[in-house]
């Protein structure tokens, strides 16, 4: 079969993705800006001919928990909510990295702190890629930039989680989660029946019991787990980086921004270098793992970077470790629901230069 083209809103992209790649439960709870994604759900299966499970939760804190135990099952469940709703799941998604499982969580991101505004920020970047649940864990952190991405995340996402037996979320904002843009959607795949090795379900006489937690109450053995945990977050540094790079090869400044922030810099490099300013742009796509070492090395070859986030700064520290002095970096923000324009950016550049 082949893709099919759409004109779709972000959300509306992830919810189609979702029971395009087989997903076998969502569970949500309403929040602005991502509603759409459960609703979508909803409308198109309103007689689970999909065999998919779509519940609207009693609260963002027991949808977390139902993904928690279909993951534990070994079935593909996934999680959508904005800032204050991914506020609500940290427990949960601490507690379903600490069991190994994997999942999907997409945050929409809206303005904050607190309830905030509606409106599109970038905001929970360090909620995000550093732990905003307790302990030592990280999640799979990837950041679309496209009603596109949205759709091609959920199966990657989904592969990932998998692959690592790892939470993976997808960092989006309000304003690609609301933008309608064109988007190819892959055909319709078989849900799969294969039950993984380690997922619960009873006791066949043929196996042993499986047991699903995050808790050791024996320090060393507590230990020993995190380490493997160490291990296996250094693999995915390793093996999953992700990024993209335009015209970085005769820039003389750096932008590096992710998701709608990216998409204004495209617009902010196409103004400056007008003005015949060599300027370039390096897009994470994998929040964690970072683009470190591309980082660095591009510091080697450049006069200065700039963060440019819809934040007060949190992506910025990362790139300040990965240049590790080598070269000056700022960052250029703006907050509480506004969205960078390409001028501003410019403006901020030739400040610096």
């Amino acid at each position: 079969m082949e893709k099919e083209l759409r004109l779709m809103k972000g959300n509306e992209a992830v919810a189609e993705a979702a029971i395009r790649t087989g997903a076998d439960g969502y569970f949500g709870y309403p929040i602005t800006p991502q509603s759409e994604i459960l609703e979508y759900l909803m409308e198109a299966d309103p007689y689970h001919t999909t065999g998919m499970v779509v519940l609207q939760a009693e609260s963002e804190v027991a949808a977390i928990n139902m993904v928690y135990g279909g993951a534990a099952c070994g079935k593909k469940v996934m999680t959508t909510s904005s800032s204050p709703g991914i506020s609500l799941k940290q427990e949960g998604i601490t507690y379903i990295a600490g069991a190994e499982l994997p999942c999907l969580i997409v945050n929409v991101v809206r303005g904050g702190p607190g309830l905030g505004t509606i409106q599109p920020a970038q905001s929970d970047y360090f909620q995000a890629t550093k732990g905003g649940g307790h302990g030592d864990y990280h999640l799979i952190v990837l950041a679309p930039a496209s009603v596109q991405e949205m759709a091609d995340f959920v199966e990657l996402g989904f592969d990932l989680a998998f692959k690592y037996r790892n939470p993976v979320m997808m960092l989006s904002d309000g304003a690609i989660g609301q933008m309608m843009e064109k988007v190819w959607l892959s055909p319709q795949k078989e849900r799969s029946k294969t039950v993984p090795a380690w997922a619960t379900t009873g006791k066949p006489a043929t196996r042993d019991r499986i047991i699903i937690t995050s808790l050791d109450l024996d320090p060393n053995g507590q230990e020993r787990f995190n380490q493997k945990l160490v291990a296996k977050y250094n693999e995915i540094r390793e093996k999953e980086v992700r990024y993209e790079e335009f015209q970085c090869e005769d820039a003389e400044y750096i932008l590096v921004a992710y998701g709608t922030s990216a998409r204004v810099c495209m617009k902010s490099i196409q103004l400056a270098r007008a003005q015949g300013i060599k300027v370039g742009l390096l897009r994470p796509i994998t929040l964690f793992p970072f683009p470190t070492k591309r980082l660095n090395e591009l510091a080697g070859k450049v006069k200065m970077m700039v963060s440019v986030e819809m934040s007060a700064g949190q992506m910025v520290e990362d790139v300040m470790l990965s240049v590790n002095g080598k070269v000056p970096v700022y960052h250029f923000g703006r907050m509480g629901g506004i969205v960078t324009e390409p001028e501003e950016v410019v403006d901020f550049l030739k400040s610096k230069i």
